[in-house]
């Protein structure tokens, strides 16, 4: 396999599985909005993104804090 095609590979397994992980979680972004993570997408001008239910719009996923059990 051209080695574009491994990558490519590798980077939407990658990214599956971070859905796995991700979607449904707890977070808090550094800005203060909270809930839980509905959907992560990959942006080529910013890496991994994510979206909160209950806040329109999409954050880098480093700007995310994960909400720590009680």
């Amino acid at each position: 396999m051209p080695t574009a095609k491994i990558r490519a590979s590798t980077i939407l397994s990658e990214l599956e599985q971070a859905q796995g992980e991700l979607v449904g979680k707890a977070v808090v972004l550094t800005d203060g909005k909270a809930g839980t993570v509905e959907g992560i997408w990959l942006d080529e001008m910013h890496g991994l993104r994510i979206s909160i239910a209950g806040h329109h719009g999409k954050w880098p996923v480093s700007t995310v804090k994960f909400a720590q059990p009680s």
